[in-house]
């Protein structure tokens, strides 16, 4: 399992493995379950699946005859705190924003009067 963030982040960066998670989060399933509301081969999402558990954010568990598979969004807080990590960056520049804005707003106001 690749532990740091970047197993998590490589496992979020394919729209299909985001939709696959989005899928777990509702409910655990087997891959044929998954494949079925695809329209990619079994082959494909036993790939993305196998993705998503080197990262971490899922587990493979034998029930009877098949394996379903289960979000561990434990994981997903590993990218979360790295990314937290940058959010100040994103207030300043979005506080700039509503500064112009503002500033915007009230000039076409003066500029009508």
């Amino acid at each position: 399992m690749n532990t740091g963030p970047q197993g998590v982040f490589r496992a979020l960066a394919d729209p299909t493995r985001r939709a696959i998670l989005m899928l777990l989060a509702q409910e655990n399933l087997a891959i044929t379950d998954i494949a079925a509301r695809f329209d990619i081969t079994r082959t494909a999402i036993n790939k993305h699946l196998a993705i998503l558990e080197e990262g971490g954010l899922i587990r493979s568990e034998v029930s009877g005859r098949e394996r379903r598979n289960t979000l561990v969004p434990e994981r997903l807080r590993s990218a979360l705190e790295w990314l937290g990590y940058f959010e100040h960056f994103w207030d300043g520049k979005l506080a700039g924003l509503q500064r112009e804005i503002d500033k915007d707003m009230q000039d076409r106001q003066e500029h009508e009067k």
